[in-house]
């Protein structure tokens, strides 16, 4: 155990900042933006393109697809946006997602003080509350920043370690890799930390393509969990919500993960040569955007099916006054 501690306790504390940094940036952000965000969702998702792409604005603004699903289950329950406009807010969240994960294949950790200190600057000197808000995002950039520099760093003995090897290996089955992907997510209550994980790992070469793409698609599964959760108790249209995001991801990832060799190959191709982080990030992109670009034609269907399969309680008349 002593073996571990040195690797352990630092990869512990770059994870804690990276999930601390999530947070405190997905706050900045929407502080920043008020309740402007509920206005997009109500005026920008007319039809199923609009949702798409308003949910992928939204969903890179905030930096987090469980956040913008979440928000949109809440809109659905209040009335405020009906179930088919939510469909492609929630496909829009998923390509979203993907951005956090393009910037951190960036090798710029060390360049993680830079920001911190422009927006502490900020924070002590900005005399309005927008000036201290931008200040908050960069602080959260920074650290986020710096707990992917600390997990990077963290990792780099464990190729040396022979029974690390092995139990990476295993993680060659996708579908194994898959399940701990999505276990993780689920514990870690982010699929950014469990993505930028992966990331780590394939670029410091303990995980081949295909092993990093499984823990990839696992963690899409693994944030369904969030999604679920707050549509229980809701009403049924939001509870169709969180099940068209979970049958989403699920279909998606099954097609995924039974495709997994020829999709590697097509990321190397699209690759060109890129570093084994980049290559992963890149993976990311491409299996969310092809997985709603062949479904967004289907969501009228789907919606139909989900609304025939669960639909909406009828309403209670009015008691009768005496």
């Amino acid at each position: 155990m002593q073996v571990y501690l040195p690797v352990v306790l630092p990869l512990l504390s770059g994870l804690v900042l990276f999930l601390f940094a999530v947070n405190y940036l997905s706050d900045g952000l929407k502080a920043i933006s008020g309740d402007k965000l509920n206005d997009w969702l109500s005026r920008f998702t007319r039809n199923v393109v609009t949702g798409i792409l308003t949910g992928i604005a939204i969903t890179t603004l905030l930096d987090s697809s469980s956040v913008v699903i979440i928000m949109t289950i809440a809109l659905v329950n209040a009335r405020s946006l009906t179930f088919r406009q939510a469909l492609g807010v929630v496909l829009g969240a998923n390509i979203g997602t993907t951005f956090s994960s393009q910037l951190i294949a960036f090798d710029i950790g060390q360049w993680a003080g830079l920001p911190m200190a422009v927006g502490l600057g900020l924070m002590m000197l900005g005399r309005r509350d927008q000036l201290t808000q931008c200040g908050q995002v960069l602080v959260g950039l920074g650290m986020l920043f710096l707990g992917l520099y600390l997990m990077e760093e963290a990792v780099e003995p464990l190729k040396k370690m022979p029974a690390v090897s092995r139990w990476m290996q295993g993680l060659d089955n996708p579908w194994w890799g898959a399940l701990i992907g999505a276990g993780a997510t689920v514990v870690l209550q982010s699929s950014s930390a469990t993505v930028g994980m992966a990331i780590i790992l394939v670029g410091q070469q303990l995980l081949d393509l295909s092993a990093g793409i499984a823990l990839m698609m696992g963690a899409e599964l693994g944030t369904c969990a969030d999604t679920l959760l707050a549509s229980v108790g809701r009403s049924r249209a939001a509870l169709r919500t969180g099940l068209f995001h979970l049958s989403f991801n699920l279909l998606s990832i099954l097609a995924g993960l039974l495709l997994i060799l020829p999709f590697s190959q097509l990321v190397l191709w699209v690759s060109a040569g890129a570093k084994p982080e980049r290559q992963l990030a890149n993976a990311h992109v491409l299996f969310n955007v092809v997985g709603v670009l062949a479904v967004a034609a289907l969501v009228p269907f789907v919606a139909n099916r989900l609304e025939q399969w669960l639909p909406d309680k009828p309403e209670q008349p009015a008691p009768a006054e005496s």
